[in-house]
């Protein structure tokens, strides 16, 4: 008995035991520590680390190389075309007849369109009636003259014998000398009436419209039926043309270059155009004449720019770059490659042209030899590269190595450039 008594109160759970020691207390105060750490950290890092200078950027231009042109100037602008013509007819009349379609060649000369002919014909049937009457009149006088002639000669026979009195032959001088009148105011009348026919003749003639030019249709504006007229008489419902023709072997490029780079371009000026429709295909030509006159809105001058190249793939209104280029050098006067420079960007260090450029979020000093001045660039001909992202304006406090940020308007606008 008593030895049962005794296991079960070895069973039994002492509540009056102090519990055992908990490690939790440790691990949240190792958390603690470390959180405050990082908070720590982070506030150095963000308020603690230097920020750098701002600075605003651009980006170098590579201009080429020695014995070739190089660019010194890129223009956008369009295919135009010197020669091109809405053709009408010069009379009001009724479309009979249309022959020509959109791409179409045609030849100077060529008959276009027809109108109804019936009012020309008529105006000409009635001029060449009242010419064949005027020269029939004027044969009828003629043949009453030759009579009148002949009786004047016979009476002044007869007066010298005496034989008939001197007023009859006083007469038929008169009589004589009328119809010499009359036939003449025939003849002219003839002559009048001659004219009219052939006034007719171009109206019959003005109905048939021909191409003034060769070329090439690129808009027929005109169906069968219509009415057409030079004066567009009658409103909407009347056509002034019949198509459009541009003569291809004319065609050439319009730019605007900007006010400030103009003095880049000269006439005779060689030139690299590119279509927008074939960017690989490059298309030599030169400058024909910059036009003596600015746009006050746009602030640019318009040049006009001839292409070497006839092909049916340029066509007008096409958009195109032009790069304006250089003058080859000479071989012995070979240029070494250059690229091109804001001139803000070229200041002077220790007695040295010097440019800074930009890389992993720090400045680089360079060493730059100048070229010639460009507008408002420069050439730089050793110490940068086509593409480098150089400091424009670099502040006094600028050095080798320092750490920069890039203004936000040089990253917008080098990314419009791109």
């Amino acid at each position: 008995m008593n030895s049962s008594a005794d296991l079960l109160k070895e069973l039994r759970i002492d509540r009056s035991a102090p519990p055992p020691q908990s490690r939790r207390g440790v691990w949240i105060a190792v958390a603690g520590v470390a959180a405050v750490l990082v908070i720590a950290g982070g506030a150095w890092a963000f308020f603690g680390r230097d920020k750098g200078i701002e600075v605003h950027t651009a980006t170098v231009v590579a201009i080429g190389n020695g014995g070739t042109s190089s660019s010194v100037l890129d223009a956008t602008g369009y295919v135009v075309a010197r020669r091109m013509a809405t053709v009408s007819s010069k009379i009001t009349g009724k479309v009979r007849e249309v022959l020509i379609e959109e791409g179409q060649h045609v030849d100077a000369g060529q008959v276009l369109a027809t109108l109804d002919p019936i009012d020309a014909d008529a105006e000409r049937d009635l001029a060449s009636a009242q010419l064949a009457a005027a020269r029939s009149q004027s044969g009828s006088v003629q043949a009453q003259l030759h009579e009148a002639d002949a009786n004047a000669v016979r009476l002044g026979a007869l007066v010298k014998q005496q034989l008939v009195s001197k007023s009859q032959y006083d007469q038929a001088i008169a009589q004589r000398d009328a119809l010499r009148a009359q036939l003449g105011t025939t003849q002219r009348n003839a002559q009048v009436a001659s004219n009219q026919l052939r006034i007719a003749g171009h109206g019959v003639d003005n109905t048939v419209v021909r191409a003034p030019f060769a070329g090439v249709v690129i808009a027929k504006a005109a169906q069968p039926g219509e009415i057409v007229s030079p004066l567009s008489a009658g409103g909407g419902f009347t056509r002034t043309g019949i198509g459009t023709i541009v003569d291809m072997d004319s065609l050439e490029v319009e730019v605007d270059v900007g006010e400030a780079f103009i003095g880049r371009v000269q006439p005779k000026m060689p030139t690299q155009a590119t279509l927008n429709a074939y960017p690989d295909w490059k298309i030599p030509g030169e400058v024909i004449a910059i036009i003596p006159t600015a746009d006050r809105g746009k602030a640019t001058v318009k040049v006009r720019v001839g292409l070497n190249a006839r092909d049916p793939r340029i066509v007008p209104d096409m958009g195109v770059r032009v790069s304006f280029l250089e003058q080859a050098q000479p071989q012995q006067a070979v240029r070494k490659a250059g690229v091109l420079a804001p001139a803000v960007a070229i200041v002077q260090r220790d007695g040295q042209d010097v440019a800074f450029a930009v890389a992993d979020g720090k400045a680089q000093m360079h060493v730059v030899k100048i070229g010639r001045a460009l507008g408002d660039d420069r050439e730089v001909l050793s110490g940068l590269a086509g593409g480098d992202v150089i400091v424009v304006d670099p502040p006094e406090q600028l050095k080798d190595g320092a750490i920069v940020r890039v203004a936000q308007e040089s990253k917008d606008a080098t990314a419009s450039s791109e």
